[in-house]
């Protein structure tokens, strides 16, 4: 039994009964640190795996302020009105305070979240690199075994969030404001290599004409790039959450780019590779924590940590110490 007296029976009866209540739950209980919830989440996700792996998977990603959210909201009601089940799981930062989301995003979108075929989940990042949570890839899965057709992961636009997203989803989009190809010197070349369509937000009204020119420019932009697939080019649309304009195109495009993908094989590549990455992330923490939780590292953690900032021993030094020590304990303890 886990929180509340559920089962991981339970939980995964509610997920492919695609209760919304059930699977908002049972991500809670995937987010959980408890190590007691942390195993029943397991037995859960592995109950649910042959359920999964068929959604379209797409990534929002853009600086802030540039509509994230109104886009993903107005996106979400053409889908839910064209009778798809979607899932939203929208990363939000995490309050320094609390370490709950800051953002809630079932606000900013209440219109979407109102539909019964429509699923928010807003998520603190936890600090987590790139503002990915980092149980989203779980979270998906549970989505996934809901029955929830099409999942659309946003998160906050910062750091290394482009490469976070873009290793877990099948389409990447990347946001952009009017006028911002006034600043194209300064735009990450890695950002542009990675999206699969740049996407020129509020082209309307006043906007409607920085947005052209802002889409010419990526446009030339994208031609001194190696192209994200051998069988696909980068598109840069225009749209406008608040007048409706090119949301149809833009999912026209998601469409497109999966079944050309799934025709060159590089779709079902894409997954293998993300797969085996997540597999290798997931060792490279547990590897972590236990080297942090072993009592021999411990005993000369501190220690060492002074004397590097002492500016008395070196980074490389100290750390070769703690390894030693790691596994030496490890080599004594054979399983």
């Amino acid at each position: 039994m886990s929180r509340r007296g559920l089962s991981a029976a339970d939980y995964c009866e509610g997920v492919l009964d695609g209760q919304r209540r059930l699977v908002a739950k049972t991500i809670t209980l995937l987010e959980s640190r408890r190590q007691d919830h942390r195993t029943c989440g397991q037995q859960v996700l592995d109950k649910l795996i042959p359920h999964t792996g068929r959604a379209v998977r797409v990534g929002i990603t853009g600086p802030p302020g540039v509509g994230k959210s109104r886009f993903i909201e107005a996106l979400g009601l053409e889908l839910t009105k064209a009778g798809h089940r979607v899932a939203v799981l929208a990363v939000d930062p995490s309050s320094p305070v609390s370490g709950g989301s800051i953002l809630g995003d079932k606000t900013r979108m209440d219109r979407l979240a109102q539909q019964e075929s429509a699923f928010i989940r807003p998520s603190p990042s936890g600090g987590t690199l790139g503002g990915v949570a980092h149980r989203t890839r779980e979270a998906m899965l549970v989505c996934e075994a809901a029955g929830f057709g099409i999942l659309i992961v946003e998160t906050v636009g910062v750091g290394q969030s482009e490469v976070e997203v873009r290793s877990m989803v099948d389409f990447f989009a990347v946001l952009l404001q009017p006028g911002a190809g006034d600043d194209l010197q300064g735009i990450k070349k890695g950002v542009l290599e990675l999206a699969d369509a740049l996407v020129v937000t509020k082209a309307d009204g006043e906007s409607a004409a920085p947005a052209a020119r802002t889409r010419v420019d990526y446009e030339q932009a994208l031609g001194l790039l190696r192209p994200t697939s051998e069988s696909w080019r980068t598109p840069v649309l225009m749209v406008s959450a608040v007048a409706g304009t090119g949301i149809a195109e833009f999912w026209e495009t998601v469409m497109a780019h999966r079944e050309c993908l799934t025709q060159s094989g590089e779709l079902d590549q894409r997954r293998r590779s993300q797969a085996k990455a997540w597999l290798w992330r997931l060792v490279e923490e547990g590897l972590e924590s236990a080297f942090r939780s072993d009592p021999r590292v411990a005993v000369h953690l501190e220690e060492l940590e002074r004397e590097v900032l002492a500016h008395s021993m070196t980074a490389p030094r100290a750390a070769a110490v703690l390894l030693e020590a790691f596994l030496e304990r490890s080599s004594r303890n054979p399983q």
